[in-house]
């Protein structure tokens, strides 16, 4: 008997499982709200300097006082950072005429002072009633500091699944689930009520630890509670969980047009979910594993009552779970590290390879999906539509990688993506449907390209060393995720050259995967042996043992990353 077994006898798909998976996965809906928060907490409105002190509010109406206080920029707009020395009464005069331009010549020719924005800014608050950039003024000087939140709490992603990794392996998954929650619901809550925006970036880097905690964790309870045939299924169910939650970010942004409220609005379910998690289970084969054999036979036998199979709780016992974990032990993996994915010439290559496909899957995903300003469409509506199409790309992805393979899926995506986002950086601004269309399909090409990633590097790492070698890939895509807010940036001195960058990365990639091996209807390596062995044109089929073996394989992926 082995511990699948078990599952079976408890009732491997009923009442438990279904709750189980259900309230697990509802929390997901709310993760995307806080990775993709910043797009609408951090919307930049329309500003300009503050009308001189001097200058009466009631004598002149909105437009008159903008003529005489800001110059106007190259492309005939308010400009943003600087306003006139001093107020120019003459304008109001002639109106009809050009005011200034960024080289401060007035109508007549002359020069014009100009100085910085020294009594603050006014914005045009008509997407937001509120952001943290209008409160906290980061803008011109302090532009960059929008960048750097995202980027911070990106940061603590990272930093979460570095920590709650070891921590849930040696403390179990329950208990730092319940923390997570707790984490989350706090840190989201202070964010809400930060007096600065140095406390801003701390709350949420505690977001963002809590984040990985909670993806982590999640995705352990539900795979190991679940029998191998179904966590594919359950794996790509409570995948697309997170998708709609990107629809359901938009909606709830739509209706709270506040930062402090949205994030607060985001943030409140947590505590739900925080007692929500008392009820969970601890992983049972975690508690074997980590000699608690007792524990995990009152497991068990509780979720035998639950499923209504009362006899059947009756015959589980310690000698019988000790039975069923000496089997899956004897198959247990040995001590290796992340130095062995770089040792043979093939596993060095491979993991190169897979670094850069990993890092600039995300690298340009959240390059696209985190400056939705810059399209000029309605950021309610784009974040629709760049939430709803990761449903058919993952569905046409899947559909590829089963008939054309994995190397030509996981390549054809990403070069796909980066010469969207280059024709992207060609188009004119003024030209919104055609780069929306273009930004919407690179990015659910992106999409497929994480899709395909979870599988492809699943079956190209060994056994032996598959959680250390998905662990790495899974760092070099935070890694990504933290680089791409601070690419922006770049375009305050070369405008199109982040439409570069981001296009580029993902063409190099999907070249450099051209490298990695076929894996479709091949036999999983068992070893570093087998990869240095393996022959790319191998086309054996997998075992029914080994399609049970990469089903469970796929279902631990998720456990990696959000």
């Amino acid at each position: 008997m082995a511990f699948g077994d078990l599952l079976e006898q408890v009732g491997s798909t009923g009442r438990f499982q279904i709750l189980h998976v259900t309230l697990l996965s509802i929390p997901v809906l709310m993760m995307a709200s806080h990775n993709l928060l910043q797009n609408f907490v951090a919307v930049v409105p329309p500003h300009y300097c503050s009308a001189h002190s001097n200058i009466s509010q009631s004598q002149l109406n909105p437009e008159e006082t903008l003529l005489i206080t800001v110059p106007l920029d190259q492309a005939g707009k308010p400009h943003r950072c600087q306003r006139y020395l001093t107020p120019q009464w003459h304008l109001l005069a002639r109106n009809e005429s050009s005011a200034l331009g960024e080289d401060g010549e007035d109508w007549d020719g002359f020069d014009v002072a100009l100085q910085e924005c020294t009594d603050g800014w006014s914005y045009n608050m008509t997407e937001m009633t509120s952001t943290i950039i209008s409160d906290w003024h980061l803008v011109c000087d302090l532009r960059s500091f929008k960048q750097m939140g995202q980027t911070i709490y990106m940061g603590g992603v990272l930093v979460g699944a570095i920590v709650f990794g070891g921590l849930s392996d040696r403390y179990g998954r329950r208990i730092l689930l319940l923390l997570s929650n707790l984490l989350m619901a706090v840190s989201g809550t202070c964010v809400a009520f930060s007096p600065s925006f140095s406390l801003f970036c701390l709350f949420r880097f505690g977001c963002g630890l809590a984040l990985s905690g909670l993806g982590l964790n999640t995705f352990s309870l539900i795979v190991e509670w679940i029998p191998t045939r179904v966590r594919t299924v359950t794996g790509t169910i409570t995948g697309y969980c997170y998708t709609l939650g990107q629809l359901l970010l938009a909606a709830v942004a739509y209706f709270i047009r506040d930062w402090r409220w949205l994030t607060l609005a985001v943030s409140l379910p947590f505590y739900v979910f925080f007692l929500i998690s008392w009820w969970f289970h601890e992983s049972s084969r975690w508690l074997a594993l980590n000699k608690k054999p007792e524990q995990a036979v009152k497991m068990l036998k509780s979720v035998a009552k639950f499923n209504g199979r009362h006899d059947e709780a009756e015959k589980i016992d310690v000698e019988m779970l000790q039975e069923s974990m000496r089997k899956e032990m004897s198959c247990s993996q040995g001590s290796y590290s992340v130095l062995d994915l770089f040792r043979t010439p093939k596993m060095r290559i491979m993991t190169v390879c897979l670094s850069a496909v990993w890092l600039s899957t995300s690298f340009a995903y959240y390059g696209l999906a985190m400056d939705l300003q810059k399209f000029g469409v309605d950021i309610y509506l784009i974040q629709v539509i760049f939430g709803a199409v990761d449903i058919p790309a993952k569905v046409v992805v899947t559909v590829c990688m089963s008939f054309i393979g994995r190397r030509p899926s996981q390549c054809g995506a990403l070069i796909v993506a980066g010469v969207t986002i280059l024709i992207n950086v060609l188009v004119p601004y003024d030209k919104q449907t055609i780069r929306t269309c273009l930004a919407v399909l690179g990015k659910g090409c992106l999409a497929a390209s994480f899709n395909c990633c979870y599988l492809y590097s699943g079956e190209l790492y060994p056994t032996i060393i598959r959680q250390n070698g998905m662990g790495w890939v899974s760092m070099m895509a935070r890694v990504g995720a933290m680089v791409a807010p601070m690419v922006l940036l770049t375009g305050d001195y070369i405008p199109w050259l982040p439409g570069l960058i981001y296009g580029g990365a993902p063409i190099l990639s999907g070249v450099a995967a051209v490298f990695l091996p076929e894996t479709l209807g091949t036999h999983l390596p068992d070893t570093i042996q087998d990869v240095e062995e393996r022959e790319s044109e191998n086309s054996s089929k997998m075992s029914p043992k080994e399609a049970m073996i990469l089903q469970d394989t796929q279902s631990n992926l998720l456990k990696q990353t959000i």
